[in-house]
């Protein structure tokens, strides 16, 4: 059996956290808090996959779902690649 006793980057200790790009962002940013709700969901969508996975039609759409929410996740996470447009645009009022 593995043993962790400890387990920390030390780079969130100053209540940031990383995006895909390297962009440091506060732990409460609205964006960390949406790709992790997304996460969340994806997560359950998945247990409730195992559980209904003799009603064929229903595995199929929420098997799409879970593909669109890996691409909201990915573009709340890495929100600019070079040479894509961005799906996912974040407006905040001044």
């Amino acid at each position: 059996m593995v043993v962790l006793n400890r387990i920390y980057t030390k780079t969130g200790d100053d209540g940031t956290t990383a995006l895909g790009t390297g962009e440091r962002r506060p732990k409460y940013d609205l964006r960390i808090e949406a790709y992790g709700t997304v996460d969340e969901t994806n997560a359950a969508i998945g247990v409730v996959r195992l559980h209904t996975s003799d009603l064929p039609e229903l595995d199929a759409m929420l098997g799409r779902i879970q593909n669109d929410l890996f691409d909201l996740g990915a573009d709340l996470a890495v929100p600019e690649r070079e040479g894509k447009a961005e799906r996912l645009r974040v407006v905040t009022s001044q």
